[in-house]
């Protein structure tokens, strides 16, 4: 357990290596150079507060430049049936987006999670094939050219479980084996060869002696599609960086930096820090958030400038840490940028500085 002197001696140590203009900023002189950071900032965005709470949407407002669909674009969301497509809250999130001079990120076309009952009846390598390049065509198609990069592939990588993991088990791999990832580049390259496509996934960045097998795992999936000439540009760190644990600096900074040499560009897609296990006060809590992304984000910084450094979420009102990774002590968690009342917290600092910088 950190204790509380420790605590705020990291995240001295992390916004203290910030430049002091940086730091002090407002939120206000930060809304207002939004579109002149040099790393985008993005935040997922949650269709029902956009719909209903002017707050939120206030936020989203001021400080991004993109947003990704925290649902609405998942096969749940879309296909209720499988002869049927529902566009209506990915449609509202796109306008919304564009409507205030923000981008919309395509997340995601092929996942294991939030898949309809109806897919438990796909079976075998051509019905499978179909319903997935059904899928990515009709998806693709309709925002051919408004959204303009695409999470094609999301946590294909299993939870390491001792040995090095291999892909994660799903109905994709079950039927197509893992030539099901091949498939879903090239057939959104088909669809929209001006698309930037990135494979996305989570659990890189801690120094807890899992992490480097996963690294392991996803680099040896990334040479391997290359090697196939697949059509893949980009690669996604997710960053739901566990907050006990510190982060791999180096180890991030060397897979990073052989991405980089692959010729591929690097997201942060779903950043926040879950403080399941950090201590209760809030000044100790948000000091140990701040100064895990400021690892984090400088390990990945200095290797390459991102895409994007986007957060899952943007405000701790709405965040999905409390459904699998509740606090013993009762005390509500603190994982994004801004508190429940929308002001600016310690984790804002940084992702503002590694934006501006």
């Amino acid at each position: 357990m950190l204790s509380r002197r420790r605590a705020l001696s990291l995240t001295a140590t992390a916004i203290g290596a910030m430049a002091v203009g940086a730091a002090g900023r407002t939120a206000a002189r930060a809304a207002a150079d939004s579109r002149i950071r040099h790393i985008p900032y993005g935040a997922c965005v949650n269709y029902v507060p956009l719909n209903r709470e002017f707050e939120y949407r206030t936020a989203l407002k001021s400080y991004c430049d993109q947003l990704t669909p925290e649902g609405g674009l998942f096969w749940f969301d879309l296909r209720p049936a499988r002869d049927q497509f529902k566009f209506e809250m990915a449609d509202a999130m796109l306008a919304f987006a564009d409507a205030n001079e923000m981008t919309l990120r395509g997340h995601t076309l092929v996942w294991y999670g939030a898949m309809p009952d109806w897919t438990k009846a796909i079976s075998g390598a051509a019905e499978a094939e179909r319903e997935m390049t059904t899928h990515i065509e009709r998806v693709m198609g309709r925002y051919r050219g408004k959204i303009k990069t695409w999470h094609v592939v999301n946590e294909a990588i299993d939870d390491s479980k001792g040995d090095v993991p291999g892909l994660r088990p799903n109905i994709w791999l079950q039927n197509l084996g893992d030539k099901y990832i091949d498939l879903a580049f090239r057939a959104a390259r088909r669809v929209d060869p001006a698309a930037e496509l990135v494979l996305n996934d989570y659990g890189l960045e801690a120094a807890d002696g899992v992490a480097p097998k996963k690294r392991q795992s996803f680099l040896k999936l990334i040479r391997d599609l290359l090697d196939r000439g697949v059509p893949l540009h980009g690669v996604g760190l997710q960053g739901h960086i566990l907050g006990e644990h510190q982060i791999d600096r180096d180890g991030v900074y060397e897979f990073v930096a052989e991405i980089r040499s692959l010729g591929l560009s690097v997201h942060v897609t779903e950043l926040d820090v879950i403080d399941k296990a950090l201590p209760g006060p809030v000044a100790v809590r948000d000091a140990v958030v701040a100064a895990r992304a400021y690892d984090f984000l400088e390990a990945i910084c200095t290797a390459i400038q991102p895409s994007i450094i986007a957060t899952w979420g943007i405000t701790d009102r709405y965040t999905w840490v409390p459904i699998y990774n509740k606090r013993g002590d009762g005390l509500p968690n603190r994982p994004l940028p801004l508190d429940a009342n929308y002001q600016p917290k310690p984790l804002w600092r940084v992702i503002d500085y590694f934006c501006s910088k």
